[in-house]
């Protein structure tokens, strides 16, 4: 077999290019699994609260991941700005995990206790009002819709399944814990959670 063979023939290259790639992906990826740092979770790590985990739900349907980075990379400037790189430990219980790569804004993976609650209100009702720069949109209907919590102990028990550790109590308790709490209430009590563990090391 040489090169002429596989430049002029779409399926037989075609059919290498998804075997070099399949090859290289678990080179790559399955060793992973069998690393203790990225599989074990770091110390003093706990899941979500019922109402942090709809924060968490809030926060993917807004799409802020789409613009905000939870990955400080091991990189000086990152570490300076940031704090303490990320580590796969802290996102063990994140189905799926938010690190992503996107800047627009700046990065979230320390967010938690950086601001006040008052602050977050602000900022998510007119971003503009505590960062004059910012080109963030408002979100103002999450200080009017109201959670019910009826699906909250569905989405602990499912997460519970892949390894996330809720226990009976806190499924049974998970829909009292959330009805009638306002969105913006859960939004704020994930972000303040976020980096938490590692905030302060360098």
């Amino acid at each position: 077999m040489n090169h002429d063979f596989i430049e002029k023939n779409i399926g037989a290259m075609l059919v290498l290019v998804i075997v070099a790639i399949s090859f290289g992906a678990l080179v790559e990826i399955v060793p992973l699994f069998f690393i203790k740092q990225t599989t074990e979770p770091v110390e003093g790590l706990k899941p979500y609260t019922a109402l942090q985990l709809e924060g968490r739900d809030i926060y993917i349907r807004e799409g802020c991941n789409n613009c905000h980075s939870q990955m400080i990379r091991a990189m000086r400037a990152e570490t300076e700005r940031y704090g303490h790189y990320s580590v796969a430990g802290e996102s063990v219980y994140d189905h799926p995990f938010l690190w992503g790569s996107k800047r627009t804004g700046p990065d979230l993976a320390r967010v938690g206790g950086r601001y006040s609650d008052d602050w977050h209100r602000a900022h998510l009702m007119n971003p503009r009002d505590v960062v004059p720069e910012s080109n963030m949109p408002a979100f103002p209907w999450l200080f009017e819709n109201s959670l019910t919590g009826e699906h909250t102990a569905a989405k602990m028990r499912a997460l519970r399944t892949v390894g996330v550790p809720y226990t009976d109590e806190d499924i049974a308790g998970a829909k009292e814990a959330v009805a009638g709490k306002v969105e913006i209430e859960a939004l704020i009590a994930y972000l303040q959670n976020l980096g938490l563990l590692l905030k302060h090391k360098r």
